[in-house]
C-alpha cells in the first residue's frame, strides 16, 4: 500500500508499564496491539498508527507536548469509558469554537483529549 506522502504516518508515547497502557487502551478504544519486547509495543486503531516506548517521562501539555485529540460521536459516553477503564479525567467536558472536548490522562500519564462536533 502506497503512504501518503507527507502527512503524519505514526505516533509514539511513553510508556513505563506497557501492560497497563495496553490494557487501558483496549478497553476504552478497542486499539489493537503488537509486543516488540521490553523496549516497545506497536497499536493501530484502525486509522492510525502508533506505538509506546520504553519511558519514565510523561506526554503533557504542561510539560510541552503535543496534544493529541481523538473524535466521538458521542462525547459523555467515551468520557465515561475512559474513566471505568482507568483513564483520569483532567479537564472535563467543554466547549470551543466548533465542538466540545475533554482531556484525560492514561495510565501511565500521558495526556490525550477527545472531541466531538455536537
Amino acid at each position: 500500500m502506497a503512504q501518503d506522502d507527507q502527512k503524519i504516518d505514526y505516533i509514539e508515547f511513553p510508556a513505563a508499564d506497557f501492560d497497563a497502557v495496553q490494557a487501558f487502551y483496549e478497553k476504552a478504544f478497542d486499539w489493537k496491539f503488537t509486543d516488540y519486547g521490553p523496549e516497545y509495543r506497536a497499536f493501530t486503531d484502525g486509522k492510525l498508527d502508533g506505538g509506546f516506548r520504553q519511558a519514565s517521562v510523561t506526554s503533557t501539555t504542561a510539560n510541552g507536548s503535543t496534544l493529541v485529540i481523538l473524535f466521538a460521536s458521542d462525547l459523555e459516553a467515551t468520557r465515561d469509558i475512559v474513566a471505568s477503564s482507568g483513564g483520569s479525567i483532567v479537564q472535563d467536558i467543554f466547549s470551543f469554537p466548533g465542538g466540545r472536548r475533554f482531556q484525560f490522562s492514561d495510565p501511565h500519564g500521558n495526556e490525550l483529549a477527545v472531541w466531538s462536533d455536537t
